[in-house]
């Protein structure tokens, strides 16, 4: 089962204080600011697609990739209601990535690419994404960092509550394996029925990403907070990172 399969239906419930509009301007400014006002973007592990349609509706012909293929119902029914439905969206698993041509940039928020898996799986989904991004485009992604796995995560237990929907929210912290064991039930309070869906997430060290940017032939520009777009601090929860492909240069391949 894809990550979120279960809590697709309610996921924008659980997640309605995100400030997606924040995180929108903060994007497109790096975009624009390479250069790319238009052309054609994807959006990696776009989920229900709130940043996928913001930037379709600024006039970027975005592409939306998931491995869940409810979240990309979600999104296919919004992107109707937005009139945004000649969106093309992808049911794939972003470490064998085809986009079926290139784009000018990429972008992939809310700690989508932790849940790529071990080291060398989120190795593999850099230079997969790196294959597909023109010389010179960029690559927008998020991390959530070990700080936060370690500390915020940890072993700790967090009630989600919506209308419609309660959700209990557990993760177990494995050092060794460098991942957070998570899982998670849903229940309804009008329905007798529960759903239940378990999934790691992993973490790297900024050290280990440049590296892997490295061999997928990105060079990483810049890294920030990813919640309040300042400088990192130790106790940041979340890294934003900007990564220029090089020009002439092709990512290593296995």
């Amino acid at each position: 089962m894809a990550a979120y399969e279960a809590f697709a239906g309610v996921y924008d419930a659980f997640n309605e204080d995100a400030d997606y509009d924040t995180l929108f301007c903060h994007v497109r400014g790096i975009l624009c600011a390479r250069g790319i006002s238009s052309g054609i973007v994807a959006d990696l592990g776009c989920g229900t697609g709130e940043l996928t349609l913001r930037l379709a509706c600024s006039g970027y012909d975005m592409i939306g990739v998931d491995a869940s293929p409810e979240m990309l119902s979600i999104l296919r029914e919004k992107a109707c209601e937005a009139g945004q439905d000649g969106l093309l969206l992808l049911c794939q698993d972003i470490a064998a990535l085809d986009l079926y041509g290139t784009v000018r940039a990429a972008v992939s928020s809310f700690d989508t690419l932790n849940h790529i898996g071990p080291l060398p799986r989120f190795r593999a989904a850099l230079r997969r994404t790196a294959l597909f991004i023109e010389p010179g485009g960029v690559m927008i992604f998020d991390l959530n960092t070990p700080y936060k796995h370690e500390a915020l995560l940890a072993d700790h237990v967090y009630e989600i509550e919506a209308d419609d929907a309660y959700c209990v929210w557990r993760n177990r912290y494995d050092a060794a394996a460098c991942c957070t064991h998570i899982s998670i039930e849903i229940s309804y309070p009008d329905l007798s029925e529960k759903d239940a869906e378990s999934f790691d997430e992993y973490f790297y060290s900024l050290d280990e990403v440049a590296e892997a940017c490295a061999g997928a032939g990105l060079r990483i520009e810049q890294v920030v907070d990813g919640e309040d777009f300042g400088p990192v601090r130790p106790d940041s929860a979340r890294y934003l990172i900007t990564a220029v492909k090089a020009m002439g240069e092709e990512p290593c391949q296995d």
